[in-house]
């Protein structure tokens, strides 16, 4: 795999044009454009992890809106990136829950196990790194989230077994990577015990 390049032409293939669609039909006709969002992250995923110019465009004509308005979105919402990465996004939550569980440590695993930083593409060109703010599974942290699917509870041990594992092309369980069953407490429930 290698980063995906610049283009002058983009427009969704057969598969990403249904889930389009699908997307489109969940808002009314006059509220098209609020599927602006999900078209950014199909044409994002479809081009390899990043959004060219000509992507944006393609989104924004698809959806009848004004060309900036698209660059405005993407440009604000930190999953989208406008410039080239690798296709697979292995974003590490540091906010402050995370941070007081250690994500420092998971920073750090996934920069050893990668070999590149925080903002960098790894040198084989598959993984960008980065840190990410609040993920929304607090209580499972510290955690990370590549491409689409949480991993929780980490350790540095677990988070360098689970970058490993991606580096072989395997595709690790997501969710919490101990015991734990979704957010139930690690020690099993301690209220509302009687039905």
């Amino acid at each position: 795999m290698s980063i995906a390049p610049d283009v002058t032409e983009f427009a969704f293939d057969a598969a990403h044009a249904a889930l389009a669609e699908q997307a489109l039909a969940k808002f009314p006709p006059e509220r098209r454009q609020s599927a602006v969002l999900p078209l950014l992250h199909l044409a994002q995923a479809q081009h390899g992890g990043w959004l060219p110019k000509a992507a944006l465009d393609y989104v924004a004509d698809y959806l009848s809106m004004p060309r900036i308005r698209v660059y405005e979105v993407a440009s604000f919402y930190d999953m989208f990136n406008t410039e080239p990465t690798a296709p697979c996004q292995i974003r590490v939550c540091t906010t402050t829950p995370c941070w007081l569980m250690g994500s420092d440590a998971i920073v750090e695993a996934c920069e050893r196990a990668l070999g590149c930083r925080v903002g960098e593409n790894s040198p084989d060109g598959r993984f960008y790194l980065r840190e990410f703010e609040c993920l929304g599974a607090c209580v499972n942290a510290p955690m990370l989230w590549i491409d689409d699917d949480y991993y929780e509870d980490l350790t540095p041990e677990k988070t360098t077994a689970l970058v490993e594992a991606l580096q072989r092309g395997e595709k690790p369980t997501p969710g919490p990577q101990d015991a734990r069953k979704v957010s139930m407490p690690a020690g099993g429930k301690t209220t509302l015990l009687e039905v």
